[in-house]
């Protein structure tokens, strides 16, 4: 029976350093792992553009993206959550009414607004995009301006209360710590996603594994019976059924290989 593998990018796959980097032995076990007949999804809050290509070079079967909201197996779109215009600049609206400060996400690219307050959190956003070659030039303001889902930094003042009571009706507030919360249309998850791709592919759940670094992939973690922690990512520990080593030492390869899918 097939099995199926799902990754987080950031902390599972790259390093979360300024390298960026993916191990040598995590490409080794998943090309290990799809040659023995898993399958291998990423499974992200990244939207679809900002997949990098290093990570696509691994070969995945398919991608699941912006917290489930996007998902695609060879090469063809399965699912892609499309927003209103209209509602995506209601939204902004209130956004920027509540005094946050945000980047709305689309799977084309990223909008930013400039009436926004411009602060530290923005800033190494700004300066890992930039690092990567992302463009950074779209805003609120264009005719063009859509999303998917959208993340905030709360600043000095700005009303959280309205944002909680108005954009909740909405979007699920994921709280990422910091004052940092990621905002993702309500019935979407990484764990939605899970559950339809292993619908559609009748793969049972016994044979799915998720495997994640932090709190953002819980939903992830808890869709599946073999849930593996990345070493080091002690706050998902009690939610898993596996912890292996740190990325750099060998983690994806080693959980592999405990379970015995390479």
């Amino acid at each position: 029976m097939t099995s199926v593998i799902f990754f987080d990018i950031d902390g599972t796959l790259v390093t979360e350093d300024a390298r960026k980097t993916i191990p040598e032995s995590t490409r080794r076990a998943i090309a290990l792992a799809r040659k023995n007949g898993c399958l291998t999804f990423i499974n992200t809050g990244r939207t679809i553009f900002n997949v990098s290509r290093d990570v696509r070079s691994l070969g995945f079967d398919g991608y699941i993206c912006g917290c489930g909201t996007y998902i695609e197996y060879k090469g063809d779109v399965l699912l892609r959550n499309s927003l209103e215009q209209s509602f995506c600049r209601k939204i902004a609206g209130i956004v920027r009414e509540c005094g946050v400060t945000p980047v709305y996400e689309h799977r084309d690219g990223y909008f930013f607004d400039d009436t926004a307050v411009h602060n530290a959190g923005l800033d190494d956003f700004l300066d890992v995009f930039v690092d990567e070659g992302i463009p950074v030039d779209r805003r609120v303001d264009d005719p063009e301006f859509l999303f998917d889902k959208f993340v905030i930094w709360e600043n000095p003042g700005c009303d959280m209360e309205r944002f909680r009571r108005e954009i909740g009706g909405y979007f699920d507030i994921i709280d990422r710590g910091g004052g940092f919360c990621e905002n993702v249309p309500l019935g979407f998850t990484k764990a939605t996603a899970i559950e339809k791709v292993l619908k559609m592919l009748d793969i049972p759940i016994e044979n799915a594994y998720a495997i994640g670094d932090s709190a953002n992939d819980l939903p992830m973690l808890r869709a599946v019976p073999n849930s593996i922690a990345m070493g080091g990512a002690e706050g998902i520990y009690p939610y898993v059924s596996y912890i292996t080593t740190s990325i750099n030492d060998d983690g994806i390869y080693n959980a592999l290989k405990h379970f015995r899918l390479i």
